[in-house]
């Protein structure tokens, strides 16, 4: 039977273990002066910058990796 996990109770470790090729997360961060977000591989990596939530969503999707949001 599957179980339901909260993203928020997963534990960095836990998170990685969910597969790096699979899983990328959005940060929204600061660059520069600028707003933009951030991509990050499962295990903290950041491996993108977008100016916009909506074009790191299609980035990781273009890539076949599920988005998710960090706050």
């Amino acid at each position: 039977m599957n179980e339901i996990v909260r993203i928020g109770a997963l534990s960095p470790q836990d998170l990685m273990a969910l597969g790096l090729e699979r899983i990328a997360y959005i940060r929204p961060v600061e660059i520069g002066g600028d707003a933009v977000f951030a991509v990050h591989a499962a295990d903290g990596t950041q491996i993108a910058v977008a100016k916009s939530r909506d074009l790191a969503v299609a980035a990781i999707r273009h890539h076949e990796l599920e988005a998710f949001s960090v706050h």
